[in-house]
């Protein structure tokens, strides 16, 4: 898989993606990350990238220029599966989106910044929109970490032991089981017994039944749509 991210804060990708999971994915070649400059795009003669809103009102917008030409210079090379912008009113990140996002060769991941993206870039140039929660952040970087983070761990090959993936939460639309490892009793607070027993079969119906429980528990929202 091929990641394209557009920022106009490259330096702070510097080190995200130099640790665990993604740094391993980059080292086996399974995932390529490329960092793109939107102000090295810009025409205007002091490299700027944003402008007043139409209409007046608080805060930047970013233009379209830059963005349609750093974005036309990379469809000329590759064919892109999506095209994403990272925004709070995009459609909530769960999980199947990931898993269907994993299976992809070539995304764009666009951050925006300031008050938002001009209209038009969504209109004709944004495939999917995409958001991490109902909140707002200062710009998508962090968003679009989030999402890399999610798609590239579901590549196969990238997680020694594959099978880990799918026993995550949300997989089947359930929540993660309870997890231990030794010591077996701290504290006296000790391991449920069904998990040494080594009875494999009864070990999964075990999971089975609290991850339905802690999902009941927890996000009962979560099974209304199971």
């Amino acid at each position: 898989m091929r990641i394209d991210i557009l920022t106009i804060l490259p330096s702070f990708f510097n080190d995200a993606f130099s640790h665990s999971i993604l740094k391993r994915a980059i080292e086996k070649d399974i995932v390529e990350i490329h960092i793109h400059d939107i102000r090295k795009h810009s025409t205007q003669k002091q490299k700027s990238v944003d402008d007043y809103q139409y209409g007046g009102g608080a805060g930047m917008v970013l233009t379209i220029q830059p963005i349609d030409d750093l974005i036309s210079q990379l469809k000329r090379k590759r064919k892109y599966d999506e095209i994403i912008y990272l925004t709070p009113d995009g459609e909530k990140l769960k999980q199947e989106m990931c898993n269907q996002l994993s299976t992809y060769n070539n995304i764009i991941l666009l951050c925006g910044h300031y008050k938002g993206i001009d209209q038009r870039i969504r209109d004709h140039l944004i495939t999917r929109e995409i958001s991490i929660g109902d909140y707002v952040l200062t710009g998508g970087e962090l968003g679009t970490l989030v999402l890399s983070d999610a798609i590239i761990r579901l590549i196969p090959g990238v997680i020694s032991d594959e099978t880990s993936a799918l026993t995550d939460s949300f997989q089947d639309q359930l929540l993660s089981a309870p997890v231990y490892t030794r010591p077996s009793e701290y504290k006296g607070w000790k391991v449920p017994e069904i998990l040494l027993s080594g009875d494999d079969k009864k070990i999964e119906k075990w999971r089975e039944e609290q991850a339905e429980i802690r999902t009941k528990t927890r996000r009962p929202d979560i099974l209304k749509n199971k």
